[in-house]
């Protein structure tokens, strides 16, 4: 699977490519990244790549030149394209199931009030916000989303892995767990855990995945 990330800053980004499960994937081959400076397709000689809103108001928009010509580099009218912004669909484990059948995305990292309505218009396919807040930096909304569909692809985690997460049925978040040592501060490890009885333990576990959803978020009951 293939990331295409167009942004201003893309050294953000680079070290989360090099580090952990990330880089054993691509090293493995299953995941692949291009990095696109934007700024590499304004002509004029300051590189200016932003512009104030027409209709007035606070703060900056991306123009639409640059980033257009950026996005037609990388072929971005034949791939899946997203923006992830804070006025889009919300985020979901089933968007990022759906996201992780493709084998090419294309991410564009916006900043300041967003981007050119034009070039949503033209190229978008998926605008996505990851919830109800605002953050300033488009690459670490992509990053988010990145590292929700990548987990997904085969051969990066073990599928047995994945089954049982909050979310992986639709609705419940994931039981508690516990590891090493038995007694941690004068806290001991739930009985069951250490019975040896699977049957019990995987009904102990779903009391508990409907208590903490219950408790947590009890919106994904309703």
């Amino acid at each position: 699977m293939k990331f295409t990330v167009l942004s201003l800053f893309p050294e953000i980004l680079e070290g989360f490519f090099q580090s952990s499960l990330m880089k054993k994937a691509v090293d493995k081959g299953l995941i692949v990244v291009e990095f696109v400076n934007i700024r590499d397709f304004a002509t004029d000689r300051h590189k200016t790549c932003d512009d104030i809103p027409y209709g007035g108001g606070a703060g900056m928009v991306l123009k639409p030149e640059p980033l257009a010509r950026a996005l037609d580099s990388v072929g971005a009218g034949q791939k899946r394209t997203l923006y992830p912004t804070p006025s889009g669909r919300l985020f979901t484990q089933a968007t990022a199931k759906d996201l992780a059948a493709e084998e090419e995305l294309v991410f564009i990292c916006g900043r300041y009030e967003g981007i050119d309505q034009r070039v949503i218009d033209e190229y978008v396919d998926d605008e996505i916000s990851l919830g109800d807040y605002v953050i300033s930096s488009g690459e670490i909304a992509s990053l988010v989303i990145i590292d929700a569909v990548y987990r997904l692809r085969e051969g990066v985690i073990k599928a047995h892995s994945l089954e049982e997460e909050s979310f992986s049925d639709g609705f419940m978040l994931e039981y508690p767990q516990y590891t090493r040592p038995e007694v941690f501060r004068e806290n001991r490890v739930p009985e069951v855990l250490l019975s040896g009885h699977h049957k019990n333990i995987a009904q102990w576990r779903k009391i508990q995945s409907v208590e903490k959803t219950k408790r947590l978020r009890p919106d994904l009951l309703g």
